[in-house]
């Protein structure tokens, strides 16, 4: 019988081996087939799959190149440094044979691919309760929604297994792209399924760093709100579910008005198994080489301290000017967020949002940064901007106000009085979005958020009004109408040019 290890589980890596490899069995090696047999070696696997989400190259924390960096917040202004690959994401001039595109697409459809060999095999072993059965289900199904979520915004159609696949045949036959509606469905299904077991409320009654019914009720509402704006049909009843979710995930807090948490408060690395704002994040261990954050200290720029007390030598992560502008006068979240470092060699703004200076990270920089992932002000924002589309303006500006409120700003009604204000945001669906943009900066929601408010014509409109002495090296000019999407990667594509067509104007 064929056998496959457990390690690596990338979604379609058979349709690039031979028989007589698949037909090796490595005795050190442990298989798939041989391996769950006990309740622990399936929660083994499904923490495995929370340690997927911590990797750069998937949703962690060093993933900004993937979404953070290809919006108008930060970027690169060095066009030369790693064959100027990370620069073409900013830049928009994504090569389909870009190395990093690659990297991410295969990092991703592995973390998927675990999720479908724990829902493979699951059945295989006896539980002491169903219950504990479903939850585990409900945590890898929540996962696998999770990164189908991240791929289909960013590439839209694409191929999806929901199987282990386990021959070079089964990988041939799912090698293609399903469309979009296709992928969206099997996301709320998995969601659905989760909401359906005993998950708890939060992650204070479970654990820290692993999933909730609060966080699967944002992510699924956040779906149904995407569907909402971007699809043609089904919008009425895609805004009120999507506010259904957001609703119920909000229902979850267990704070009352959000001003009740500082702003600093929810990046306090000494918080972060505490803070009430907190709905799902990756974690990482303080002090640890291997399994520590780096994130203060690879965003601080030369000749600062305020990040970590690692020595640093570049420019950390650079922020737009542009952002830099959008913040308002008294705006509480700025001076927390960004700093202007003068050393001539950086002589621009970094990102000072996520810090850890604490002895235990020393000066290695290993820090104790937890990677936020979902947080009530972002769902607060999203089921503002869903009222706003049903209507119900008065709901959205009370949630709107919460936030600003905190941030030491006026609410919408008298900042509408002033005439910067109001002409910069004229309409509510603009000045939420604003909100997003400096409440949730450097956190990877921006791109999500420009493309869910603006079809491709409208987000070229909105780039090329923008100054480009203000955003850097990278050329506003570039983007057109393709920018919407990725392009798959060039390997992919090649394998089957017909089924795995390229996205228009790559």
């Amino acid at each position: 019988m064929k056998k496959r290890y457990l390690l690596p589980l990338v979604l379609f890596a058979l349709s690039s081996c031979s028989k007589d490899f698949l037909n090796q069995k490595d005795p050190n090696a442990i298989q798939i087939e041989d391996y769950f047999k006990s309740e622990n070696d399936v929660l083994l696997a499904v923490n495995g799959l929370y340690q997927t989400l911590r990797s750069g190259s998937t949703i962690g924390e060093g993933s900004t190149l993937y979404n953070e960096e290809r919006s108008d917040n930060t970027g690169r202004n060095d066009n030369q440094s790693n064959a100027g690959e990370p620069f073409q994401f900013n830049d928009f001039s994504l090569l389909p044979s870009n190395t990093y595109l690659k990297t991410h697409w295969a990092a991703m459809f592995a973390g998927i691919s675990r999720c479908n060999v724990i829902l493979t095999h699951i059945d295989e072993v006896s539980f002491s309760s169903e219950a504990l059965k479903q939850r585990y289900m409900a945590e890898t199904k929540f996962v696998r929604a999770l990164l189908l979520f991240h791929m289909v915004r960013k590439f839209g159609d694409i191929p999806m297994s929901t199987v282990q696949v386990t021959s070079k045949e089964q990988a041939n036959e799912l090698a293609f792209r399903q469309k979009e509606s296709v992928i969206y469905q099997q996301i709320i299904q998995d969601l659905t399924d989760a909401l359906s077991s005993d998950l708890p409320n939060t992650q204070a009654e479970y654990a820290v760093g692993r999933t909730s019914k609060a966080a699967v009720n944002a992510i699924l509402g956040q779906v149904y709100l995407t569907l909402g704006a971007t699809q043609a049909s089904g919008s009425a009843e895609n805004f009120a579910k999507a506010e259904q979710y957001l609703s119920a995930s909000y229902g979850m807090r267990t704070f009352g008005q959000l001003k009740e948490i500082p702003y600093t408060q929810v990046f306090d690395v000494g918080m972060k198994m505490q803070c009430k704002e907190l709905v799902f994040q990756i974690q990482y261990l303080q002090g640890d080489q291997n399994y520590s954050s780096s994130i203060a200290r690879n965003y601080q720029a030369k000749g600062e301290f305020i990040n970590s007390q690692n020595k640093a030598t570049g420019g950390g992560e650079v922020v737009k000017l542009d952002l830099i502008k959008d913040y308002e006068e008294g705006d509480l979240r700025k001076d927390f967020s960004v700093k202007f470092a003068k050393d001539p060699q950086v002589n621009d703004w970094f990102v000072t949002k996520f810090r850890d200076n604490s002895v235990k990270a020393g000066s290695a920089g290993w820090g104790g940064n937890d990677w936020i992932l979902i947080r009530y002000a972002d769902v607060m924002l999203l089921l503002a901007e869903t009222k706003y589309h049903l209507g119900k303006e008065a709901e959205a500006i009370a949630l709107l106000d919460q936030v600003r409120e905190r941030a030491g700003l006026s609410s919408y009604a008298a900042s509408m009085l002033n005439n910067d204000y109001r002409t910069k945001y004229p309409t509510l669906k603009e000045a939420i979005l604003h909100e997003r943009r400096v409440e949730l900066a450097f956190e990877n929601q921006r791109w999500f958020d420009l493309i869910r408010n603006y079809n491709p014509q409208e987000l070229v409109t909105y780039f090329k009004t923008k100054n480009q002495a203000d955003y850097g090296n990278a050329k506003i000019s570039n983007i057109s109408t393709k920018d919407r999407y990725y392009p798959i990667p060039f390997d992919e594509y090649k394998l089957d040019p017909q089924r795995m067509y390229q996205n228009p104007g790559y």
